[in-house]
């Protein structure tokens, strides 16, 4: 797997760039700003963009969707809960940002649907609290997930913008991420990488 780990926008946001070895083709998690950035690390990598995905579609995870969709020409999939979020730009006028608009999504991605990209498998999970159609991307024969703001380093996501609740986001944490193994590599919305492991041993939010 290739991984290339980006951090853009106003939010300083992880856009991830996830790449098969063998056939070069890749995807882009959560766009958030920097079109120019993302595209120049797709060209240098030599990676054919399959999917443009979107953990949730806050304004600083989907910023520089339009940018990137209309540069690789791949098809953009969220969760269908998170249309709303999308069409009002991300809720970026609440604070005070402007942004472009991003087009409509070719995919609907639902809880257990799988996505190939080359040899890569990534499984949806539908892991809302954060916003109602929060989803987590997980790889398993990578031991990796990215979970965009569900869970950091020590840390949780808030739920206190529209659609957001603090015991969904407990549930998907206990329920979906916790179900995954202990060394599973999380990669989140912001901040460092950690393990599902560390987290249930130290996260202050959770004990």
């Amino acid at each position: 797997m290739l991984l290339k780990t980006l951090v853009v926008g106003l939010i300083q946001t992880n856009c991830y760039i996830v790449g098969c070895e063998k056939t070069k083709e890749a995807v882009i998690i959560d766009p958030g700003g920097d079109a120019d950035r993302i595209l120049k690390a797709v060209r240098d990598a030599g990676l054919n963009v399959r999917y443009v995905l979107n953990t949730h579609c806050h304004f600083d995870h989907m910023a520089a969707n339009a940018e990137v969709v209309a540069a690789t020409g791949a098809l953009l999939g969220i969760h269908p809960a998170e249309r709303p979020i999308l069409d009002s730009r991300g809720g970026s006028t609440w604070f005070g940002v402007r942004i472009p608009p991003s087009p409509p999504p070719d995919l609907e991605l639902a809880d257990g649907q799988v996505l190939e990209v080359g040899t890569l498998r990534l499984k949806v999970l539908h892991t809302p609290g954060h916003s109602p159609g929060s989803v987590t991307f997980h790889i398993q024969e990578e031991g990796v997930a990215f979970d965009g703001d569900v869970l950091f380093a020590m840390g949780v996501g808030r739920t206190d913008l529209p659609g957001g609740d603090w015991d969904t986001l407990m549930q998907s944490i206990a329920d979906v991420l916790f179900s995954l193994p202990d060394e599973t590599i999380l990669y989140p919305g912001h901040g460092p990488k950690t393990t599902v492991g560390q987290e249930k041993r130290f996260n202050p939010w959770l004990l």
